[in-house]
């Protein structure tokens, strides 16, 4: 498991509290500009993997993460999805409520078995 003090952690930590703050503004913060880029591509990811919650509906915190997580599965891939996914159910646990963690995880699942079909 992963610490508070893990410098992975505390960079996607630093990440998905930029997200948060900047869809609030409207307009990205120097340290997301990369990600806020690839929204076009990643917003209609994480719609697909979660029907049932249009984004305008998701919880804030939970469309931060999963926006980082979206874009290091799908653009990124510097990381394993296993990493990529535990990672964002531990940020989930961190930030989010109580329902975000299992949320994350069955949205992260959905989208890593499309792109594993896919393949």
């Amino acid at each position: 498991m992963k610490t508070a003090t893990d410098p992975r952690h505390r960079r996607r930590a630093k990440l998905v509290q930029h997200l948060f703050a900047s869809s609030f503004h409207r307009q990205p913060n120097l340290l997301v500009r990369y990600i806020w880029q690839k929204l076009p591509l990643i917003d209609p990811i994480i719609a697909g993997a979660a029907p049932e919650w249009p984004l305008s509906k998701l919880n804030p915190v939970d469309l931060a993460i999963l926006r980082l997580a979206v874009y290091e599965l799908t653009i990124d891939k510097s990381a394993p999805f296993k990493v990529i996914i535990d990672e964002a159910v531990e940020l989930a646990k961190e930030f989010g409520g109580e329902a975000s963690p299992g949320f994350i995880n069955g949205a992260l699942g959905n989208i890593v078995s499309t792109y594993e079909s896919q393949s």
